[in-house]
């Protein structure tokens, strides 16, 4: 390995199910070293994970980079949006985490709506209507099933913002993780108070949101220090937002990413606010916007379906008139909290490779279905630049053939992979040396990578489950 042109900077995503550390080059995104360690989620309704576990987590991934980390001058943690982190007053978590994807608030969050005046009122000022996903449906249920671990909080964070005080000793959050909580007002760019008093939440309880260049302090001094103290902290942000930057992202490009969710999006100068709820308005890490539609049932959900037909996932066949939906952890888009996977037009001659094709050809209707409404928001036409492909999903041949049957559009698979790591590394070396981060990025050269021309799109399918999916609302709705 040569020797790196700049200095060193520290990326970290804190993920649903790991976390990864990467250790930058801030002069040409070179990765010098990495770092992994897993977490644990709980099973069955529940989608909780202990706080501390990502702590060791972390400490593990950079403790993996070896010298490198310790030479960095700035780091930076990027983290799965949405989940609720409650401490105490020694700055312990009072309970384990509620992650996005547990979705047991879906009362509270119908309720929430309401209180307020309904989804317009809640696009106009936050920006989203909350899915059952957002941090403040989270607190009025645990306000409503666990009294005594809500009055026991004195702090309430997001998962990177719990890890970045860790590293700093300061409570601190920014605009792109605090816009998906619920309580942050996209309008005014700070925490709404009316939004606040309906979910029974002390102002006092959240971080200062700081804005884009600052920094959230720095490495503190610590007996069993895994990081040379007064390091350049960033103020981290959410791992969209992360993953924007680190594709360095501008105006008029769409991404794809499938994950563990799915999730569409752009960058905007215009600030959205999509009534129908398809769409959140949530901030970038910068001072724009990153309106997005997200599924929960992406490439987890299909592997469960490969799984239950001892299938490789890859092994797909065309053909047959089968339509799944496989919204087996309820869904958010289209907003069925309650669904359970759907299967529907077997016949005698159906293969299982059709059924898990169908699988794939569900997880991207519903994401391509919202794809437009982005686009609008952002104020972009469909444009011909090609999609860009990222997330584990985007290795697979099976989901990119899919994306690009089903949308017709040119698919482009950026190189770069991590890019939630690379997006918090770029965030790291602009605050360091005063740059725009996506500038950075794209300096780097992140979202360089193969491309494929546009295919026919796939009408017949499309038709197929647009019907399904209308025909079977009631049924899908339905609390089991």
């Amino acid at each position: 390995m040569t020797a790196p042109e700049g200095p060193l900077v520290i990326g970290v995503d804190s993920s649903t199910q790991s976390t990864k550390a990467l250790v930058v080059d801030a002069a040409t995104g070179d990765v010098v070293a990495r770092g992994q360690a897993p977490h644990t989620v709980s099973p069955g309704d529940r989608r909780e994970s202990d706080p501390e576990e990502w702590w060791q987590a972390l400490r593990t991934a950079v403790g993996q980079c070896g010298r490198a980390a310790s030479e960095a001058a700035a780091v930076s943690v990027a983290g799965q949006q949405h989940g609720l982190v409650t401490l105490d007053a020694e700055g312990r978590p009072v309970r384990e985490a509620l992650l996005w994807n547990d979705v047991r608030s879906a009362p509270q969050r119908d309720r929430l709506v309401a209180a307020l005046g309904g989804p317009k009122a809640w696009a106009e000022r936050v920006g989203s209507v909350p899915a059952p996903a957002f941090t403040v449906t989270k607190w009025a249920w645990l306000r409503e099933h666990e009294p005594e671990a809500a009055r026991a909080a004195t702090a309430v964070r997001l998962p990177h913002d719990f890890l970045t005080e860790r590293l700093t000793g300061r409570g601190a959050t920014d605009r792109g993780d605090a816009s998906g909580t619920g309580w942050w007002s996209a309008a005014t760019e700070s925490y709404d108070e009316e939004i606040l008093e309906l979910a029974g939440l002390d102002p006092a309880l959240l971080p200062p949101v700081l804005g884009a260049g600052e920094a959230a302090g720095t490495v503190r001094e610590a007996d069993d220090g895994f990081l040379t103290p007064g390091t350049l902290v960033a103020t981290g942000t959410g791992d969209n937002m992360a993953a924007a930057l680190g594709l360095g992202l501008v105006p008029g490009q769409a991404v794809l990413s499938l994950g563990t969710s799915g999730t569409v999006y752009t960058v905007s100068t215009r600030r959205p606010a999509d009534p129908t709820g398809t769409v959140a308005g949530f901030a970038d890490a910068r001072t724009g916007w990153l309106p997005l539609a997200c599924t929960l049932n992406c490439t987890l959900a299909v592997d469960r379906i490969a799984a239950l037909l001892s299938r490789d996932r890859e092994d797909v066949e065309a053909g047959g008139h089968v339509t799944a939906l496989p919204f087996l952890d309820g869904e958010r888009t289209p907003h069925l909290p309650y669904a359970t996977g759907l299967l529907t037009g077997l016949q005698h001659a159906t293969t299982g490779g059709q059924v898990l094709q169908a699988a794939y050809d569900g997880a991207v209707f519903t994401l391509l279905r919202a794809l437009d409404l982005v686009l609008a928001e952002a104020g972009e036409g469909p444009g011909d630049a090609p999609l860009l492909l990222i997330g584990g999903g985007a290795k697979g041949v099976a989901w990119r053939e899919t994306v690009r049957r089903l949308s017709g559009r040119a698919v482009q698979v950026p190189a770069a992979g991590e890019l939630v790591a690379l997006g918090a590394a770029a965030q790291a070396a602009g605050l360091l040396l005063g740059e725009d981060p996506a500038a950075v990025a794209r300096r780097w050269r992140t979202a360089e990578g193969p491309s494929y021309e546009p295919v026919a799109r796939d009408e017949e399918a499309l038709d197929r489950l647009s019907a399904a999916l209308d025909g079977a609302q009631p049924l899908l709705g339905r609390r089991s």
